[in-house]
């Protein structure tokens, strides 16, 4: 074996000893340990393709079903099997619960629009299934709670799509931190550009043929179709989406968390806005927000949805600063500074700093994808898991919660709720179309 190769292990058990992994009840359902893990994929027009592949490529799985209401996406989600070189071809269906109805299938993997994500793992775990659910895990914090109570009930494996926790010169990287390469750590910043378009003003419009936009809208009250909302768009409306913070914050929050070992904040506040054009996105194409936790401890967030300007050099990334110096963490890479800004020590992964709006491909998707197979097959808790997973989340919808409001939020730092706040607790949760309220 290579030193590489042992370098590669090595890390790779760091990922589970950092984030404190222990054995849960989470086996297959079919039986041994070594079956096969039978899949079905919700969600294929782009992150979902990704994983079509990711996972007919991953030995010891099967992509059984692709599910999406849009022939289109589900097309292409059949076809990123093929690419994956799976040789049995998956059924294509429109409704992701004929395939939980299948007992052969092991494993919902959600990469629907946000509004889906909580509600479909949801009914997953109810129907006796694991899940690997793209970030954020939930549109609102209520879904959050409730994601993790399903999944404590029914004893599942729920693995969030935040990937840079099996990255393996990230985890590296974090336990430079924790294990003070820098001194005490106190502060960590996070950041994310890109140059996006207008989505202009929409009008109404005739839904695309091949389209079920009833069952895209699923748990969300009903709105008329626009010719500006999907497949993209989605983000950016309250109704549908989270923003810029819960798209793309929700991987870089997470590892500031993660380095910084805080949980729940006691303040949170965020400025910003619709700045770069007057349209129909309703979230803040720029947005600067701050939480402050016990200990003496702060993360911060600039997000800037539509001015692509690099931070540290890179679009998107975190910096942790400490009492003896500086630790950025570039892709699958970091650097470490001292507090004269002389650069100590460089470690570069097997990435680039170019911007993929969809995610990472299945170069760096297959450490993650491998752990959760490895979570479900031996009954332990994945390098993300629902209980960590939920905890960055409710820091991006914490966020988005002070920026709606307009003022600074009092949280309690056991559990993240929000205190003597009537008004901001409105938007903890939201309103389901009938039948579809999320219930364990």
């Amino acid at each position: 074996m290579t030193d590489a190769i042992q370098r590669r292990d090595f890390i790779r058990q760091a990922a589970l000893a950092t984030a404190g992994i222990t054995g849960m009840p989470a086996v297959l359902a079919n039986g041994s340990a070594n079956e096969k893990l039978v899949v079905a994929i919700m969600g294929t027009n782009s992150r979902g393709s990704a994983l079509c592949e990711g996972f007919a490529k991953l030995p010891g799985a099967e992509v059984a079903y692709v599910c999406d209401v849009d022939d289109k996406a589900m097309a292409k989600g059949l076809k990123a099997v093929q690419q994956g070189g799976q040789k049995t071809a998956p059924k294509g269906i429109k409704d992701f619960r004929r395939a939980l109805d299948d007992k052969a299938v092991d494993v919902l993997v959600i990469a629907a629009p946000d509004h889906w994500h909580a509600p479909a793992s949801i009914l997953a775990l109810k129907a006796g299934k694991h899940v690997y659910v793209e970030k954020p895990c939930s549109h609102n914090p209520r879904e959050g709670e409730v994601l993790l109570d399903a999944a404590r009930r029914h004893k599942k494996v729920v693995n969030m799509g935040n990937q840079r926790r099996s990255w393996p010169y990230v985890v590296e990287g974090i336990q430079a931190v924790k294990e003070g390469a820098i001194g005490r750590a106190y502060y960590a910043k996070a950041w994310y550009a890109n140059t996006r378009q207008s989505i202009g003003k929409g009008k109404p419009a005739p839904i695309p043929a091949g389209l079920d936009y009833d069952l895209w809208q699923g748990p969300a009250p009903r709105k008329d179709y626009r010719d500006n909302l999907i497949h993209y768009n989605w983000h950016w409306f309250w109704h549908w989406g989270t923003g810029e913070l819960l798209n793309n914050g929700t991987h870089f929050i997470d590892l500031c968390r993660w380095g910084l070992e805080v949980d729940y904040p006691t303040r949170v506040s965020s400025q910003g806005g619709r700045y770069a054009f007057d349209d129909d996105w309703e979230t803040p194409d720029t947005q600067l927000t701050s939480w402050d936790f016990a200990d003496r401890k702060s993360i911060s967030w600039e997000g800037r949805s539509c001015n692509g300007r690099n931070v540290e050099g890179i679009s998107g990334g975190v910096a942790f600063y400490g009492e003896k110096g500086t630790l950025v963490i570039n892709g699958n890479g970091y650097t470490i500074y001292d507090n004269r800004n002389k650069e100590l020590k460089k470690v570069s992964g097997d990435t680039t700093n170019q911007l993929n709006a969809t995610g990472p491909g299945f170069d760096l998707d297959v450490d993650h994808l491998t752990n959760f197979r490895e979570a479900v097959r031996q009954g332990k808790r994945p390098n993300s898991s629902i209980e960590e997973a939920n905890k960055s989340v409710l820091l991006c919808h914490l966020g988005n919660i002070a920026h709606r409001t307009g003022r600074l939020l009092n949280c309690d730092p056991a559990t993240g709720r929000i205190v003597n706040d009537p008004d901001a607790m409105k938007l903890w949760s939201r309103t389901y179309a009938p039948g579809w309220e999320p219930l364990v």
